[in-house]
């Protein structure tokens, strides 16, 4: 594998912690009175911050402004990060091969900054990044390229020279048509979308220290 840069997602890439949204979604959902229907996890899979509480005003009656629905389900978040999640098998082993070997590093991710840092610092994993790109201040989703091409312009680098590590079939799909060069790490959440995920990555790991042997 020649590559000049990598861009990881953050959630269920590096970090053990996608359930962990769904069930904070879910919580926040009950604590205001309300019960989640079927296909409620399906139906946020995709969305970003401010997205998911416009979902819970409008389809479950949060009878809140829209920036107290975020504060009060980051809350949750927060709280969970830090005391629940877990890095993923062999992310602290890649990490150190890719920096020995001067791969520039950059995350990418749909959590919001405030999150995301004390997340990185708590797991001694900030130093590894040369930045972190949000969705939020990049006001894009990763439906859309444009935070993958933010951070390889960071990188002085074009998509072809880059490999971009998620875990979700659309993040993915993104970035491949995008140009880049994309790699699948398994995360039990997306368990239905692991044929699909395969068929469209250059390369899939189940854990994610499998990457060295393409290094």
């Amino acid at each position: 594998m020649k590559i000049k840069g990598v861009i990881f997602d953050l959630d269920g890439t590096l970090l053990d912690s996608m359930w962990i949204w769904g069930d904070v979604a879910e919580r926040y959902i009950r604590s205001h009175g309300a019960t989640p229907r079927p296909g409620f996890r399906e139906a946020i899979r995709t969305f970003n911050t401010a997205e998911e509480a416009q979902y819970f005003i409008d389809e479950y009656g949060v009878d809140l402004p829209l920036d107290e629905v975020i504060a009060g389900r980051d809350n949750m978040m927060f709280e969970l990060l830090l005391s629940e999640v877990q890095l993923k098998s062999g992310v602290i082993t890649v990490l150190d091969e890719l920096r020995k070997r001067g791969i520039k590093m950059c995350l990418a991710t749909a959590t919001d900054r405030w999150l995301v840092e004390p997340s990185l610092k708590h797991h001694g994993i900030a130093g590894y990044f040369e930045c972190v790109f949000t969705c939020t201040d990049e006001k894009t989703t990763k439906r859309s390229p444009d935070i993958y091409i933010r951070a390889a312009e960071f990188l002085s680098t074009v998509p072809g020279e880059i490999l971009v590590v998620e875990d979700a079939f659309y993040a993915l799909e993104t970035a491949k048509k995008a140009g880049f060069i994309v790699a699948g790490v398994y995360d039990r959440a997306s368990d239905d979308e692991q044929d699909k995920i395969k068929a469209l990555c250059d390369y899939y790991w189940i854990n994610m220290d499998e990457m060295l042997e393409f290094l």
